[in-house]
């Protein structure tokens, strides 16, 4: 599975990539939000063989794709899509800090999404996201995706209870925004 758009090539990631993933997963302020960190670049790899599907949209399972810049091919990011049934799924997505502010996720989730809603014919894709990560949250907006939920102090992470809201779009409506 490979998609390209004007900057970027989003594809499967592999072992290849487990340095570069590590150097911005164990970033502290990158991932502040996130539930995992990597502690070395063999976790990184282990995630890579043993936690990401072997292939794309197989129901049950994340499938992580790599942002890669494609003047440079290094690697920008990640996209984890999660095939929660045949008929949804939920995204989630780390960018590095120097990659942050530039479009990157807005142009790598716009492509992603319109290959899972029209190619794929998924009816819901949704998004989970702590409330106080602003920029994720004006993402999914600029995207067209609408607060669904707000849970208070329902996820346990990083020695706190935090919150969790959830963002959503039906097929229906991106076909209306962006078409």
């Amino acid at each position: 599975m490979i998609i390209q758009t004007e900057r970027l090539m989003l594809r499967k990631l592999g072992l290849i990539d487990a340095e570069a993933v590590f150097a911005y997963r164990s970033d502290v302020k990158v991932n502040r939000f996130l539930s995992k960190r990597p502690i070395s670049v063999h976790e990184v790899e282990t995630m890579i063989t043993s936690e990401i599907a072997p292939v794309f949209n197989q129901v049950g399972t994340w499938f992580q794709m790599g942002l890669f810049d494609l003047k440079t091919n290094a690697i920008c990011g990640d996209i984890g899509v999660h095939f929660i049934d045949t008929e949804q799924v939920e995204l989630g997505y780390t960018l590095a800090a120097s990659y942050q502010g530039k479009g990157l996720a807005t142009e790598a989730l716009s492509a992603l999404i319109d290959m899972l809603f029209d190619e794929l014919a998924k009816h819901r894709i949704i998004a989970s996201i702590d409330p106080r990560n602003e920029p994720s949250i004006r993402l999914m907006e600029r995207l067209g995706f609408r607060k669904e939920a707000h849970f208070h102090r329902s996820i346990f992470m990083h020695g706190e209870w935090t919150d969790d809201v959830i963002y959503a779009m039906l097929q229906s409506e991106w076909k209306k925004t962006n078409k």
